[in-house]
């Protein structure tokens, strides 16, 4: 899941990218309102949490022009202020989620993972490639019964592939749906995490390398 926190506060908003990206996901940081404006609209977000009082260009705008852009984005709102016509409000703009200051990090975690469920096309519960099946709600992966045992990008990278159902997907859809904006472009990361996901999955192989392309995989099932 790639998520994009817009929120002025430092401190808090390193915190919230840390916590999230030890969830497994991939997590972006804007520190003003212009600057997560920019971000919004150059990379496709499932998730963005957007404080509301931002320097540069306020919270509300941004969320109203998410939302009128037709994205599949969905936005929760954060601020200090948590009245009921203050959540009201937020949510008459169009945000999908509301969070007062302060929050139990559990929380934001919980409305993050159920907003993102709901800013992609549902994924079938447990996908399948001959004796190989991915269980994305317990992030359980198995072959011929087995467990392997993956770090997150690996787990993250299968399940790009699998979810293509057969189409090749290239390193620069792999980098941005798994790695974060700090990860260099021209990095050799997909490739070696490639490798190492490939030693794990074992014999006999399942990953295809298109040359010039990226990687395939045989059209996954639901089981």
């Amino acid at each position: 899941m790639r998520v994009l926190v817009v929120e002025d506060e430092r401190p808090l908003a390193d915190a919230i990218a840390r916590g999230l990206r030890r969830q497994g996901m991939a997590v972006d940081v804007a520190y003003d309102g212009s600057a997560g404006h920019e971000m919004a609209f150059v990379t496709r977000y499932d998730v963005v949490i957007l404080d509301r009082d931002l320097p540069g260009m306020h919270g509300d705008q941004i969320c109203a022009e998410l939302v009128s852009s037709g994205t599949l984005t969905r936005v929760l709102m954060l601020t200090a202020s948590g009245t009921v016509a203050d959540r009201v409000e937020g949510l008459q703009l169009g945000a999908d989620d509301y969070l007062p200051k302060p929050f139990a990090f559990q929380e934001l975690v919980a409305r993050v993972q159920a907003l993102g469920r709901r800013a992609t096309p549902a994924a079938p519960p447990v996908l399948a490639v001959a004796d190989l099946v991915l269980d994305p709600a317990k992030r359980v992966v198995t072959r011929a019964d087995v467990p392997l045992d993956l770090t997150n990008k690996e787990f993250g990278v299968l399940a790009e592939l699998l979810k293509a159902r057969g189409a090749v997907v290239s390193s620069e859809e792999l980098l941005e749906r798994v790695w974060d904006a700090n990860t260099d472009p021209f990095t050799t990361i997909v490739r070696v995490t490639m490798m190492t996901l490939r030693k794990k999955l074992g014999d006999p192989p399942l990953i295809e390398t298109v040359v010039g392309a990226g990687y395939r995989m045989p059209e996954a099932y639901e089981r």
